[in-house]
């Protein structure tokens, strides 16, 4: 097994519906990465320790997935100097807004990657995840060009909308 470069955090279970699509991503690119539930309210001790101890443990990039007030990927990202990504996860009140704003809304100085809400963000930041360790991974960098060289070839092979 190899070596977790990945840490994809949640809140809680419920978040799994939608940070699962990050970690089938990362499979898809062959992408190393742990998966925990890791609450700022609930656990904010085990947070920190999390955060603080990733780079130690060899990750090299936090997806951090969380609904609501959705203070997960800004306390990770204070806890840490590696690259977070903060994924919107859809609530029920808002719709995900308010997990937007939360995460988005970062004072200058802690920087959290923000992405779409839900599925499509959760995609999107094991995309960028990937893309990030492929800076110094060139197997993860050629798997990445095939991804991608697969959905242009997708769309060309398919440009009438009828057929």
């Amino acid at each position: 097994m190899a070596q977790p470069v990945v840490g994809v955090i949640m809140g809680s279970r419920s978040d799994w519906e939608t940070m699962q699509h990050a970690c089938a991503t990362l499979d898809e690119l062959g992408v190393a990465y742990e998966t925990q539930i890791v609450s700022a309210h609930r656990t904010p001790d085990l947070m920190a320790e999390y955060a603080g101890g990733a780079a130690e443990r060899g990750i090299q990039v936090v997806i951090a997935g969380a609904g609501g007030a959705a203070h997960l990927p800004g306390m990770t990202a204070a806890h840490t100097h590696l690259p977070v990504l903060g994924v919107p996860v859809e609530s029920q009140a808002l719709k995900g807004m308010d997990s937007l704003l939360s995460i988005v809304q970062m004072p200058a100085g802690v920087p959290v990657g923000t992405v779409a809400i839900g599925r499509a963000g959760a995609i999107n930041a094991a995309l960028l995840a990937a893309s990030i360790v492929a800076l110094a991974d060139e197997a993860v960098r050629e798997r990445l060009r095939a991804f991608r060289a697969t959905q242009t070839k997708t769309v060309l092979d398919n440009r009438d909308p009828a057929g």
